[in-house]
């Protein structure tokens, strides 16, 4: 393969940038994820794409090649579809209540996978919250297997998933900026199609991009606008909530008209153990949980399978998310036989 031939087309020069065609961007990435591309011509590649934007052909590929290498989990038996919940943002400015939504529906009997890296780069991880909850990543795929099937929520950092796409999202501290690594995380599914993807991106441009991926492969996915690099509501005004299946496309939710709402009863401190407290005290009903999040808890349950109306689900939502006090509560497989999935 032609490495300099490939950074002249994704840089363009004066005649512009050229896509790659999915069949080279496949070619491209299997050889980035088996470690056959020199570093010099890998951090030139990675930074060009970035920088140029990932077309839906290129993802096409570059998904491919990632899924050839990555390691399958198996659903729970009898249970309904797993989320699968990319973690690789946290909390800088914005409370992380990533883990707030996956506590939510494994009380309601909904496998949840999280995955992403150990290393929050001076954000408040997804993963740092989990361990405070009592969450521990899961160090090899058997022990992952064993605790999805046993308590329903993993956290699962890529290594474990996918080593060859963990190396190339480490580059993130040498070159200083995010690459297509980054991008086609929010792309896989570990279940081998019987999952749900939950994916987020912070601008229009990303969210178009993926959606675009989606809709051309026809896979499960909510895609949302995410909330400090994560895949959760904002809680102060819901963005549009999308659910894209078959090829089709359908808004369950559309963005929220009016101002920014604050949110009363959260922490000063946004850091792990503080953003722990709080998610606790919200399930067990001493704090609200903010309504954009009821909202995607109920898409999250439709698309689950827990049921087959999304009106059923929004009433179920509201109803689990205000009735989390002590007499409502129990452990999570008998809260999930309260309201009977289809």
């Amino acid at each position: 393969m032609n490495f300099s031939h490939i950074v002249k087309q994704v840089t363009g020069g004066y005649r512009g940038a050229a896509d790659l065609t999915e069949e080279e961007a496949h070619a491209l990435f299997a050889a980035m994820l088996d470690g056959g591309v020199p570093d010099l011509e890998l951090g030139a590649i990675l930074t060009a794409l970035h920088m140029k934007g990932e077309s839906t052909s290129e993802l096409l590929g570059v998904h491919r090649a990632v899924a050839e290498r990555l390691y399958p989990l198996r659903t729970p038996r009898g249970r309904l579809r797993p989320l699968t919940i990319p973690a690789y943002g946290g909390a800088r400015s914005e409370h992380n209540m990533l883990p707030l939504l996956g506590m939510l529906l494994r009380r309601l009997g909904i496998p949840v996978l999280f995955h992403g890296t150990l290393e929050g780069s001076g954000r408040v991880a997804t993963a740092y919250v989990l361990r405070e909850l009592g969450v521990m990543p899961s160090a090899t795929l058997a022990q992952a297997q064993k605790a999805l099937d046993e308590e329903l929520l993993i956290y699962v950092p890529i290594a474990a998933l996918c080593p060859g796409l963990a190396s190339i999202l480490a580059l993130r501290h040498r070159l200083g900026t995010r690459n297509t690594g980054h991008t086609v995380v929010k792309l896989i599914e570990p279940f081998e199609g019987c999952g749900v993807r939950l994916s987020g991106a912070g601008s229009d441009e990303q969210l178009a991009r993926l959606a675009a991926f989606f809709a051309a492969t026809g896979g499960s996915a909510l895609l949302l606008k995410s909330t400090a690099g994560e895949p959760f509501a904002d809680p102060r005004r819901r963005p549009r909530i999308e659910w894209f299946e078959h090829g089709g496309r359908t808004v369950l939710f559309e963005e929220e008209a009016g101002p920014v709402k604050p949110i009363a009863g959260l922490p000063v401190s946004l850091d792990a153990h503080a953003t722990a407290a709080w998610t606790r005290q919200a399930l067990d009903g001493g704090l609200p949980v903010p309504h954009p999040l009821v909202n995607q808890l109920a898409c999250c349950l439709y698309v689950s399978g827990y049921t087959e109306d999304m009106n059923q689900a929004k009433a179920i939502a509201a109803v689990e998310t205000g009735s989390l006090g002590p007499a409502g509560r129990g452990p999570p497989r008998d809260r999930a036989r309260q309201v009977a999935p289809r």
